[in-house]
């Protein structure tokens, strides 16, 4: 169905906005390096660093996320766990940079990052509920099947206690 290529592409994209952030990040440290920047008496040099810092550890974290979505693109499975909180911690970061974007750049930076936060969210709610492959053994109509295996929950809860 549309499961797998929707997460093949987040995978790709995330991995393409990864590199891309992390090399932007760096190549504005240069530039506050080349040129001697300094912003509110801050040292250029620590500025430069925290740059290049933070583009690689934005990077690792998009790149991280587009691992998460490659293996749900491979296995064909939901992610649990870590994995699906950072699919999540992705949607809202491209939530609000799609904000900042709209007020900052314009509007094609915006529907952007709105794009790949539907594929996001796409990724995440189309295999909500379901959790692994399915059983293959068909099942006798005419055999309730392991008195065992019936004895489990009720099919109606039980009644709510309650307090006169």
């Amino acid at each position: 169905m549309i499961r797998r290529p929707v997460a093949w592409v987040v995978a790709v994209v995330l991995f393409a906005e990864a590199l891309g952030v992390a090399m932007l990040n760096w190549i504005m440290g240069e530039l506050v390096d080349a040129q001697n920047m300094s912003l509110a008496g801050l040292d250029p040099d620590a500025m430069s660093m925290s740059s290049k810092i933070g583009g690689v550890v934005f990077g690792l974290y998009f790149a991280l996320c587009a691992l998460v979505a490659l293996l749900v693109a491979i296995r064909d499975r939901q992610p649990a766990g870590l994995g699906r909180v950072l699919l999540i911690s992705a949607a809202v970061v491209h939530g609000v940079l799609g904000a900042v974007a709209w007020a900052l750049i314009g509007w094609s930076q915006f529907l952007f990052m709105v794009v790949v936060l539907a594929l996001i969210v796409l990724v995440l709610v189309t295999y909500d509920g379901r959790r692994g492959p399915a059983t293959t053994a068909p099942q006798d109509p005419k055999d309730p099947g392991d008195p065992e295996e019936l004895s489990g929950s009720p099919l109606t809860p039980p009644a709510a206690p309650t307090t006169p």
